[in-house]
């Protein structure tokens, strides 16, 4: 992105809703810049009150949303026969009244605010709505990520500096906890 892009984002970015609504002009600039940096895999903008929007880039000649991951191959080498041979053990089901805290974007995950601090959320920690949970870096940006519910962390399903892709689940939450 050269730094008129990161200007007229930020001029976009200043413009965005607290109170008013979002203008479909301004999210069509976004999808545009969107479309036209492939560095780009999503972007995201809230506003107060729980407003915002997330665009996605998509893939292309379909209609089936998927997220494009950032520094990532587009087609992965095929794995080696005794790889193929074994199939993976699937990840076990969580149990339904868990409630998921997911990666509104591609990054890297990060438990604490710096190397050597407290982590935010541990299993057993109790979470508040709108509560810094991680951090996860995209694009040489640390984005806080929220809990948008209360609870009890009961499973963190990330390691710390692993990267993680759109919608991957983070956290596991207790409502009832």
């Amino acid at each position: 992105m050269n730094p008129d892009e990161m200007a007229h984002l930020a001029e976009l970015l200043g413009r965005m809703p607290g109170i008013k609504a979002i203008e479909l002009k301004d999210v069509k600039r976004l999808a545009d810049l969107l479309r036209e940096s492939p560095e780009i895999g999503s972007i995201e903008v809230k506003g107060f009150f729980g407003t915002g929007i997330v665009i996605t880039r998509t893939a292309q000649g379909g209609n089936n949303a998927m997220p494009y991951p950032v520094g990532v191959a587009q087609h992965a080498p095929p794995p080696p026969a005794a790889a193929a041979a074994a199939p993976a053990p699937a990840p076990a089901p969580a149990p339904s009244h868990l409630k998921e805290v997911k990666s509104p974007m591609v990054g890297t995950f990060y438990s604490a605010p710096e190397p050597g601090a407290e982590p935010y959320a541990r299993v057993g920690a109790r979470v508040s709505s709108g509560q810094t949970v991680c951090i996860i870096e995209a694009m040489k940006i640390m984005n806080e990520i929220e809990s948008e519910f209360s609870g009890v962390i009961r499973e963190v399903c990330v390691e710390d500096a692993q990267p993680v892709e759109f919608g991957q689940v983070l956290f596991r939450v207790d409502p009832n906890g």
